[in-house]
C-alpha cells in the first residue's frame, strides 16, 4: 500500500464517500513563502484521514492543509521527481521501500528529524545519518482471494508462491504492472526474494504461462477485475485472485452494509512482501515550517492511532493501536518475503526492465 491500498479506493468501489475529501486535485501549491499557513501534501490517491483528527491538528498548528492526490505510488514518485525543482507542495506521502532508493538519489528530499521520531520502531528506521524520510506505516503485499469462487469451484485457495503457477489455477490471478504500480513492483520483489536473482525470471514465465493478467493500477486490479472485492462485483469481475494487501479483508468487512460475520476474502500467506511507507519534507518546498509541522503530526500517537481504519495499514509508532478487526480478518503476515533496501536499490531498475521485456511484451 498501498499497500495499499486503502480506505479512499474502498469506499469508492462500495459506493461511499471519499474520506480524504479535505483534498484537491488542482496543480501547484498555495504555499506562497514560508510565512504561508497553508500546507500541500502530496500522496498517491490512497491518502486518507478522519476528519475531527485533521481539523484538531489544522486548529492547534494553525495550518490549513491542502492534499494534491497523483495516483498511484508509483506514478506519484515519478511525478514528484520530474517536479522536484518545482514541486507541487511541501510534503510527500507514499514512497515506499521498494521506491524509496530512487527517491533518494534524485535528491527529493530535506533532511529533517521529526518529533517522535524516537517513537518509531526500530525495524522500520532508516537513513538515520540524513533523516530524509520519516517512516509513517506499514503492510503486508500479499494475493487475495475470492472466497465464495473457491468454495463454488471445490478448490482450496492457493497458499503460496509455487501454487499460482499450478494449472488449476490458469487464468484466475490479475496483478499490477510493476513499472507503475507499488503492489506490482511489491509482487515481484517477493518474487526475487523467494527464487533469487536468477529463479525470478523463469517463476515468471511460468505464471505468465499460467495466465496471470496485468494491469495499470491497484484500483483497476481490485476494483475492477477481482471478483471477490465489493467493487469487483458490480463490475461482474472474473478474476478471483488479486494482488493486494493483508488488510484488505477487513476492509471488505468494514465498508459492507450490512456487516458479514466473516471477511468474503482471504490472503494467501505464503505471497506476502512486507511494504513501508515513508513521508519527507520536499526539496524547494515553500512553506519548509508548515511541512515540518505536517510531518510531527504524522508521528502523533492521535495520527498513529487513526491510520488504520482510514487507510488499512498498521502503525509504526510504539504502543499505537491496531483495530480488532485486523487482527480478527487480516493479521499481519507471520513470515513474509523482505528485501535489504540497498539490494532493491542496485536490482530494482535492471529487474523492472527485465520484467516489462519478459511479461508485457
Amino acid at each position: 500500500m498501498s499497500i495499499t491500498k486503502k480506505a479512499t479506493v474502498f469506499a469508492v468501489g462500495l459506493g461511499l464517500v471519499t474520506l480524504s475529501a479535505c483534498g484537491s486535485s488542482d496543480s501547484g501549491s498555495d504555499s506562497s513563502d514560508a510565512g504561508s499557513k497553508t500546507v500541500t501534501l502530496v500522496s498517491h490517491n490512497s491518502w486518507a484521514v478522519s476528519k475531527g483528527v485533521l481539523a484538531a491538528f489544522e486548529k492547534q498548528s494553525g495550518y490549513k492543509v491542502k492534499v494534491l492526490e497523483d495516483g498511484d505510488a508509483g506514478q506519484a514518485v515519478n511525478k514528484a521527481i520530474l517536479t522536484k525543482d518545482n514541486p507541487q507542495g511541501d510534503v510527500f506521502f507514499g514512497v515506499d521501500n521498494t521506491l524509496l532508493s530512487r527517491a533518494l538519489d534524485n535528491d527529493l528530499f530535506q533532511s529533517y528529524e521529526a518529533k517522535g521520531s524516537d517513537q518509531i520502531l526500530p525495524e522500520f528506521r532508516v537513513d538515520q545519518d540524513k533523516h530524509r524520510v520519516t517512516p509513517v506505516d506499514t503492510g503486508d503485499i500479499c494475493v487475495n482471494y475470492d472466497k465464495a469462487y473457491f468454495s463454488e469451484h471445490k478448490l482450496a485457495p492457493p497458499t503460496s508462491y509455487d501454487d499460482l503457477i499450478k494449472p488449476e489455477y490458469k487464468d484466475l490471478l490479475v496483478t499490477e504492472n510493476a513499472a507503475t504500480s507499488s503492489p506490482g513492483l511489491g509482487f515481484l520483489l517477493g518474487s526475487a526474494a523467494k527464487y533469487g536473482d536468477e529463479g525470478w525470471q523463469d517463476y515468471w514465465k511460468k505464471l505468465k504461462a499460467n495466465g496471470v493478467k496485468v494491469v495499470d493500477g491497484w484500483e483497476q486490479a481490485y476494483n475492477e477485475e477481482f471478483s471477490g472485492s465489493a467493487g469487483g462485483k458490480k463490475a461482474k469481475a472474473d478474476r478471483p485472485l488479486v494482488v493486494s494487501y493483508a488488510s484488505s479483508p477487513p476492509a471488505e468487512v468494514i465498508y459492507a452494509d450490512p456487516k458479514p460475520t466473516s471477511a468474503p476474502t482471504g490472503v494467501a500467506d505464503g505471497t506476502c512482501f512486507r511494504q513501508v511507507e515513508y513521508a519527507g519534507l520536499l526539496n524547494n518546498a515553500r512553506n519548509t515550517e508548515g511541512g515540518k509541522a505536517l510531518l510531527d503530526f504524522l508521528l502523533t500517537k492521535t495520527f498513529q492511532d487513526d491510520m488504520p481504519l482510514n487507510m488499512f495499514v498498521y502503525p509504526v509508532r510504539e504502543a499505537a493501536q491496531v483495530p480488532a478487526e485486523f487482527t480478527k480478518y487480516g493479521p499481519r503476515a507471520e513470515n513474509p518475503e523482505t528485501m535489504d533496501p540497498a539490494k532493491i536499490a542496485d536490482n530494482r531498475d535492471d529487474w523492472v526492465k527485465s520484467w516489462t521485456s519478459l511479461v508485457l511484451k
